[in-house]
């Protein structure tokens, strides 16, 4: 791997002309804020123009010198830590670019301090100077670049500041600051500290602490919230307190703490107790905090590959803000989306996330000392004795996956966080001493000593060109120490991608990983651009967009052309890059090349891409040179591979030759199903006949599981039916159907999609159903195990038959199973019940295709399958007064319990049939009918009618009083007889009920 790439990320330097020797420096949204040294004690302002040009604002004085000073792009304003009288003050500057406009007024005023209205026209015209006092000297500052609060770190405590903005009158709002929370953290005094959207980062010498404020629900009148650390720092590295103990005494000895790491809920261990005071007024809005630890990390002063060095300790802590991608409808509405937590020792940086999970991203060894490093989301920039480097970061690729979880799938994909970081570029500079970042531009602050300033002059010293027209103005030169504050301009993205992918040509047929390496390192780099705030505003954005399909492109061309463990990775690449497949063809394919090999990428690339219902149609050039591809690479694929919709044109000869072969080696029915396609396509029906009787239809049913497009397509997201389904429905439908319901119980085929395909199949409206389709359903109902589908189907068939019987429609095709068939093969399917029977031989219709439906229905019904209560409104339009409504009405309430309205029913449209249904149905707790219901209602309509209806005595005599005489007690039986019956028809059955007590 090529840990130094020698590109050329830093573009011309120009001199910031000061005119004193600058201290500190910082930017803001377009400016250059350099603070001079002790002897001037003042503040030029400097707007930087394209390319780094410099143009002076003007300058302002300080109270003192500046010990540290920040810019807040929220709100605009300079917050510096300043000195006077061994005295240090935190101040802060608004409206400071009236002094662009020549004026010289100041106001001074007190945070918090109530401004009058009559102070309003003289505020805009003048620069407001906000002090802002503190019971302890301040260390420290920083600003949120999120909404612009303010923190301060000093002994023991950090301060926050939160930026409010105080309307004045409807012309003029000012800024100012409130204090409003108070971190007491003992034992610890802060080196540096960095603030982003509530997160914290705090560095000591040798330790790191980062945090996290949360918002709470708590009552107003509560203003402390306490977070302890809950264990000590010597269980997490376990060492136990005792030692601890006698180490501290042992004076004679250097006590150094063990290097320790603690991440998320762990970092509670590090026992560093912090106590919140809150100092807002209380209000109904007042926020309140929790303190949540992110990450703990210690150092020691050896943890160094160059050994011990007095001089460890940590600098340049920064919290890095990623927002989500920019849309044009979400252009002002910047949301942020990962933070990113950088620190670094003399030779050693770290880089966190600290977003949804804390973790090391990256570590960064640098070739020598560092003095200060700047995180960026496209580069680190580190400052040594003697150069300016350039590593790449990991930002973009954390932040795209913060974004959609899901990138790493075939449809998308990143490089990997773990990639491994590089340098870009080591520029040689005399005496860098400090260095900061804003948008494309670099602010270096060099000092040579006396002695390297003869050898700045020698011509072996290579350093950027410097502008002719920006010659920095000096007084008293050659008693000063030789320093320069340069702007260095970055080179645009596109320029330096260009760069990044033309060096990866030079290693394409001699180092595999570094040409995908360098590729990657390009990608992200415009994936970083993409990310910015200020992405859709940029004159770029048109240019970052296409490179960033071109960089897809050619890291799919990688992962296909070279023998890689990602290769798969081919597929998303490509599919970002939004080639089509005729077009990556073009690029990896060679015209006449008949010997060319194909890596795996590639394969998989083609393999997946042919999967997809797409509508792309590949040319019969392009298509039979896939089938020569797969022939030689994956043989086994050709069949999967002639199904695709987008090989519709290759040659069905030239197919069928490479099926032969293949046939020769490896035989199957998916192949022998291919084949047969194929031969309807070229109107071979001899060959097509010949392929399907090699096998028996349940294997051929079953082999289309193994290749359902043979059957079915997707053309613009709907399904529709191919050739050889079509061929199939008129000449062997029993076969497509089976093929169909195997399809189904293998999940390749919906239950709605199977609809679709029959109802295309047979050029059905929306709302038709073809008696295919039917013949589907009943044959799913045979095989199916699922419940839900059970019950779906059955309410469709039912739904199916009703609206047939009740609309005296034929089917247009012969069902291909009869009611009989069903009953036999599928247990959903019910013996109709004799009392049915009877019924329905009383005015039985001769219209036998109409019967059919409707024994099937009676059928169903009879079985025990169904639920009633569901099927209740699709039987409504069968419940009128013939035979097929009562038969229905009966089973619905014998279904549903209902056994005394059954023979109500039964009793009044058809009493023949009563007793049939009374011996099939009254079983059980429902018998007593046949005494409590039946035998009186028989009785009474015998009396009435007298010997002039035989069925009725008949099936009194021979069928009711008989189980009643079998059931009842005989002083039961005796009590049910009428009063006014005759003694001579109810005798035998009398007889026979007190003998069979007698003999039990």
């Amino acid at each position: 791997m090529v840990q130094l790439y020698n590109l050329h990320p830093f573009g011309s330097q120009r001199v910031v002309p000061c005119k004193q020797e600058p201290a500190h420096f910082c930017c803001g949204q377009d400016v250059l804020f350099v603070a001079s040294t002790a002897a001037s004690c003042r503040v030029e302002v400097f707007a930087v123009r394209e390319q780094g040009r410099c143009e002076a604002l003007g300058s302002f004085a300080t109270l003192g010198p500046v010990l540290r000073m920040a810019h807040s792009s929220t709100g605009d304003y300079l917050v510096t830590i300043e000195e006077k009288g061994k005295a240090t003050f935190l101040r802060s500057y608004m409206n400071w670019r009236c002094m662009s406009a020549g004026s010289s007024r100041v106001c001074v005023r007190m945070v918090g301090h109530k401004m009058e209205e009559s102070y309003s026209e003289t505020l805009k015209e003048q620069m407001s100077v906000v002090e802002m006092p503190l019971s302890d000297p301040p260390l420290c500052i920083s600003c949120c670049p999120v909404n612009g609060d303010l923190l301060v770190g000093c002994k023991n405590k950090l301060v926050m500041f939160c930026l409010k903005y105080q309307v004045i009158n409807q012309n003029l709002t000012v800024l100012d600051f409130e204090r409003s929370l108070i971190l007491h953290i003992d034992n610890l005094i802060p080196a540096e500290v960095a603030f982003c959207a509530r997160h914290i980062a705090i560095t000591t010498e040798l330790d790191v602490l980062i945090l996290k404020l949360e918002l709470v629900q708590q009552s107003t009148d509560r203003t402390e919230q306490c977070a302890q650390g809950v264990s000590a720092l010597e269980k997490a590295v376990g060492e136990s307190p005792t030692t601890h103990t006698l180490q501290l005494e042992l004076d004679e000895f250097i006590i150094c703490q063990k290097p320790v790491e603690l991440l998320g809920e762990e970092s509670k261990l590090c026992e560093i107790p912090i106590t919140l005071e809150s100092t807002e007024l209380p209000t109904e809005e007042t926020k309140h905090f929790q303190v949540q630890y992110l990450l703990f990390r210690r150092f020691t002063p050896d943890q160094s590959p160059f050994g011990f060095c007095e001089e460890t300790k940590l600098h340049s802590v920064q919290l890095l803000p990623v927002y989500q991608t920019a849309y044009e409808e979400t252009e002002n509405k910047r949301r942020l989306l990962s933070l990113f937590c950088f620190f670094s020792l003399p030779h050693v940086g770290y880089l966190y996330s600290v977003g949804k999970l804390v973790e090391l991203i990256s570590t960064y060894q640098y070739s020598e000392k560092s003095d200060q490093a700047v995180l960026t989301p496209q580069f680190l920039h580190v400052i040594t004795s003697q150069n300016l480097q350039c590593f790449t970061v990991r930002c973009s690729a954390a932040a795209a996956r913060d974004e959609d979880p899901y990138i790493d799938t075939t449809v998308k994909a990143c490089p990997p966080v773990t990639l491994d970081v590089c340098t870009l570029r080591m520029q040689l500079f005399i005496g860098p001493r400090a260095i900061c970042h804003f948008k494309n531009h670099i602010i270096l602050l060099t000092k040579a000593d006396t002695e390297d300033i003869t050898e700045r002059r020698k011509p072996t010293r290579r350093m950027l060109s410097r502008k002719a027209d920006s010659i920095k103005s000096r007084t008293n030169s050659e008693s000063e120490p030789g320093w320069n504050l340069y702007i260095i301009n970055t080179v645009s993205t596109m320029q330096l991608y260009r760069e990044m992918v033309d060096y990866s040509r030079t290693y394409e047929n001699v180092k595999t990983e570094s040409c995908i390496h360098l590729l990657s390192e390009a990608h992200l780099l415009v994936r970083a651009a993409i990310m910015d705030p200020h992405f859709l505003k940029s004159n770029e954005k048109e240019d970052l967009l296409r490179a960033f399909r071109e960089s897809c492109a050619f890291l799919g061309d990688c992962y296909s052309r070279f023998d890689t463990k990602d290769y798969h990775l081919a597929l998303p690449y490509y599919r970002m890059s939004g080639l089509s497949m005729t077009e990556v063809l073009k690029r990896l394919v060679s015209e006449g090349d008949e010997i060319q090999t194909y890596e795996r990428g590639f394969i998989f690339y083609l393999t997946h891409s042919l999967d997809e219902d797409s509508n792309e149609e590949l040319s019969k050039e392009s298509g039979n040179k896939v089938l020569q591809i797969f022939y030689l690479a994956d043989p086994v694929q050709l069949p999967h591979i002639l199904c695709s919709p987008c090989m519709r044109n290759i040659c069905p000869l030239t197919a069928v030759k490479y099926l032969q072969k293949v046939e020769k080696m490896m035989p199957s029915v998916v192949l022998t199903l291919t084949k047969a396609f194929l031969a309807l396509k070229m109107g071979d029906m001899i060959m097509y006949e010949r392929e399907m009787d090699s096998y028996k239809e349940t294997t051929l049913a079953c082999g289309f599981i193994g290749q359902p497009r043979l059957l079915r397509q997707h053309k613009e997201g709907i399904v529709r039916p191919t050739e050889f389904a079509v061929h199939l429905k008129e000449m062997q439908p029993g076969l497509l159907v089976a093929a169909i319901v195997a399809l189904h119980e293998n999940s390749k085929i919906e239950l709605e999609e199977a609809d679709t395909f029959f109802k295309m199949l047979c050029s059905s409206s929306e709302n038709t159903i073809p008696q295919l389709l039917v013949d589907f359903w009943e044959a799913l109902l045979v095989v199916s195990s699922q419940e839900e589908i059970l019950q779906e189907l059955l309410l469709r068939v039912i739904s199916q038959y009703v609206w047939r019987i009740s609309k005296k429609q034929l089917p247009e095709t012969k069902p291909l199973k009869t009611t009989e068939d069903l009953i036999n093969s599928c247990s959903h399917f019910g013996l109709i019940s004799p009392w049915v029977i009877s019924i329905m031989s009383v005015g039985h219709s001769s219209d036998k295709d109409r019967c059919e439906d409707i024994s099937r229905l009676q059928s169903l019904l009879c079985s025990q399958s169904i639920n009633i209560a569901s099927a209740l409104p699709i039987l409504e339009p069968l419940t009128e007064a013939d035979n097929v409504g009562l038969t229905i009405r009966v089973l619905c309430n014998t279904h549903l319990g209902k056994y005394e309205e059954a023979i109500d029913q039964l009793l009044k449209m058809c009493p023949d049939a009563a007793v049939f249904y009374a011996q099939h149905e009254l079983k059980g707790d429902s018998q007593a009918l046949w005494w409590n219901k039946l035998l009186p209602e028989l009785c009474e309509r015998a009396r009435l009618t007298g010997n002039d209806c035989p069925v009725l005595i008949s099936s009194l005599k021979a069928e009711t009083l008989s189980v009643v005489a079998m059931e009842l007690e005989l002083r039961d039986f005796l009590s049910l007889l009428p009063e006014d019956g005759t003694i001579a028809f109810f005798l035998p059955h009398l007889l026979h009920c007190s003998q069979r007590k007698l003999l039990t």
